[in-house]
């Protein structure tokens, strides 16, 4: 299935709007719709995250766009020190973690160069105005030897596991938001993966501000996809 085109979709400061709105909207329920629509997947997907970055208990880790709190959860359960960010107050709101949170934007992080010994961030790099200044802000707070892991959607490298999951993902899915949620909202989801650059070139880009070991694994049959790296 080939990507949907980003002719309709916003960019710039009309995205950044959009995109707070739109997850404002959705965070009564963003938790009850994210464990019906991947049937329950989306939490072992964390589980990995938070084990691929393979820190030192205490470790400080930024959650970048953590919504309500999920990884930010996880990351105290593992021995982490998390600190949740995320742009839209409705979000923050709803969340439900005992970690510290910050209203930001992820591509201005208010933190210190070289202060953070790891980052997460999950189902949201398809949200960012742009990628190259959001790899480059992670570059510049991780502290060397530090570590990231971007957990987000893919699509499987099978084709006919991905045409299966271009109909559940692009039609399904939104029925499903619609009934429980923000109908608009879970129309946006699916044509946003369109915003994300080819695999190799994203992996690029991560290289590019100074990240070495960068992996992407493809889980659940590639229905989603993590990516780590280290600051060297």
């Amino acid at each position: 299935m080939a990507k949907p085109s980003t002719e309709a979709l916003p960019t710039g400061d009309e995205k950044v709007a959009a995109v707070r709105s739109m997850f404002d909207a959705i965070a009564p329920r963003y938790d009850l719709v994210n464990r019906l629509m991947t049937f329950r997947m989306d939490v072992s997907w964390r589980k990995k995250t938070i084990a691929s970055l393979g820190l030192a208990p205490r470790s400080v880790v930024l959650d970048l766009a953590c919504g309500t709190g999920d990884l930010c959860r996880g990351l105290a359960d593992a021995g982490l020190s998390p600190i949740g960010m995320d742009i839209s107050y409705g979000m923050l709101a709803a969340a439900r973690t005992s970690a510290p949170l910050v209203h930001a934007d992820a591509l201005r992080l208010p933190v210190p160069d070289g202060s953070i010994d790891g980052v997460t961030c999950g189902f949201a790099l398809r949200n960012f105005v742009e990628l190259p200044p959001f790899f480059t802000e992670l570059a510049r707070i991780v502290r060397p030897g530090g570590r990231i892991a971007l957990l987000d959607v893919a699509e499987p490298p099978n084709k006919v596991l991905r045409w299966g999951h271009g109909i559940y993902f692009g039609k399904v899915v939104p029925k499903i938001g619609g009934l429980l949620s923000d109908a608009s909202a879970y129309q946006y989801l699916p044509k946003s993966v369109a915003y994300l650059p080819e695999p190799e070139r994203m992996l690029d880009q991560i290289r590019e501000v100074g990240f070495t070991d960068v992996q992407r694994r493809l889980l659940s049959t590639g229905i989603s996809q993590l990516i780590t790296a280290t600051r060297p």
